[in-house]
Parts: C-alpha cells; sequence; structure tokens
C-alpha cells in the first residue's frame, strides 16, 4: 500500500467522544492528512467502503475493537489491512496487549499528548503504508500559532510563557474552536476520567491561560465564558468577528 504524495492521506477516526475527534483532526492538520470521523460501528463500515480510508485511529472503549476484528476480517493479509492506532483510557497491559492481538497497530492512552500523537502516527504511515509524510510544525489559528514540534505559542510577535499543563489546555480549546466545551469534557480531555480534583480546577486553569492570552472576561480575545454550560474558543479576535 502507498500513498499518492499529491493528495493528503485519508484517515478516519472512530470515537462517539466530539471532542477526542477533535483533538486528533487537529494534530493531524500538522502533516498532510485529511481527517473525517465516526461515531459507530456503522458510520465507520460505511466510510471505509465509501471513502476508504488509508489509516484508522480507533477509540477502544467505544466500539473499536469491534471495527479492528471486521477490517481484520473484512481486509485479510497484513498486506493490505489498513493501520491502526489504538485509544484507550486504560493503560494496563493487558488492555494494550488485547489491542494488539485484535490487530491495532500501536495504542496510546487518553488523555492524549498531541505531539506524541502526531509522532506514532507518522511513524505508523512511514512503517505500514512506506511514505513519509511532510510535517508543519506550526499551525495559525487567527493571531494565534502554535508550533507543536517546538512547544512554542505566539500571539501576534509575542511569544507566550505556557506551562505544559496550559498549552495542552490551549491545544483542547482551539481543537474544538467555536464550539462550547463543558468543564467536564476539559476535565476528561486533561486529567482523565479517573481524576479527582476540586470542583474548581478547570475554572483555575483558564483564568491562568486568559491572563497569559491578555484576554478578558468581558471582551473576549480567545476563550468565551458559556454561562452555565462552559467555554468556547474564539480562532479570531472579537473586532475581526465584529467586522466580518
Amino acid at each position: 500500500m502507498s500513498v499518492d504524495q499529491e493528495r493528503p492521506l485519508r484517515v478516519l477516526v472512530l470515537t462517539e467522544q466530539r471532542w477526542l475527534a477533535e483533538m486528533v483532526k487537529l494534530t493531524l492538520n500538522h502533516g498532510v492528512y485529511v481527517a473525517r470521523d465516526a461515531k459507530d460501528l456503522g458510520e465507520a463500515m460505511v466510510m471505509m467502503d465509501d471513502w476508504q480510508p488509508q489509516l484508522a485511529v480507533v477509540d477502544m472503549d467505544n466500539g473499536g475493537g469491534q471495527f479492528v476484528r471486521r477490517i481484520g476480517e473484512s481486509q485479510p493479509g497484513s498486506g493490505t489491512r489498513i493501520p491502526v492506532l489504538a485509544l484507550t483510557r486504560r493503560g494496563d497491559l493487558k488492555t494494550k496487549l488485547a489491542a494488539f492481538d485484535q490487530g491495532a497497530d500501536d495504542i496510546m492512552t487518553v488523555p492524549l499528548s498531541p505531539e506524541e500523537l502526531l509522532a506514532r502516527v507518522l511513524v505508523i504511515t512511514r512503517r505500514r503504508l512506506g511514505e513519509n509524510v511532510p510535517l508543519n510544525p506550526v499551525l495559525k489559528l487567527g493571531e494565534l500559532e502554535i508550533d507543536i514540534l517546538n512547544r512554542h505559542v505566539r500571539v501576534g510577535s509575542s511569544e507566550l510563557h505556557l506551562t505544559g499543563l496550559e498549552q495542552s489546555l490551549l491545544y483542547f480549546l482551539a481543537a474544538n474552536a467555536g464550539q462550547v466545551v463543558t468543564r467536564d469534557e476539559i476535565m476528561d480531555a486533561l486529567w482523565g476520567v479517573d481524576f479527582a480534583a476540586d470542583s474548581n480546577v478547570v475554572d483555575r486553569h483558564v483564568h491562568d491561560l486568559r491572563v497569559k492570552l491578555q484576554n478578558g472576561w468581558k471582551r473576549p480575545r480567545f476563550i468565551a465564558t458559556v454561562p452555565g454550560e462552559g467555554y468556547r474558543f474564539l480562532p479570531v479576535s472579537s473586532e475581526q468577528d465584529s467586522a466580518s
């Protein structure tokens, strides 16, 4: 199986978690990939037939195991089955070995590190598909630039000095630009479902990130509060929004 370098590599993302799908898709924008997400096994199998993806990123906790087995049955032979990167919230050895037994090529635990996810996808692409995908380390979202390779964040000409957790929070919010994300979703994405934290831990970290982004609560520049729901990332400034 080889990649047509004139076209982006097609990647299927299977998960019922919207925020996780968006995180994976934003991360893949650093390479020459085009990703589509499916919310369940049925949708994923239709996409396999109609779109014919060349790689899959699969949430093993939400039907991914069935998907991996199905494509193994329908695409017998290691030379034709599309490679699979499995995702799971359980990091124990038994879970990882089970994923490999089902046919996964690699496995990662959630919460995800975007740079590790990108590195693993690039390795799978090179090892299984025999191609090196060009890397674009810097994503531009309005005034914001995120350099995943060097872990730098810039707003205009200014470089921000963010902690690792603040960078992960910014990346998560940017991945879901324009959509409301709840505090529970942020908690799951950054700390994991089993993490026990203070009730205002998310608000504290959003506040600290806003300070560094020079993002006021009343006139949001990047992160808007949605009362009673959560937060929404604005990829451009409020002034640009008003002018458009």
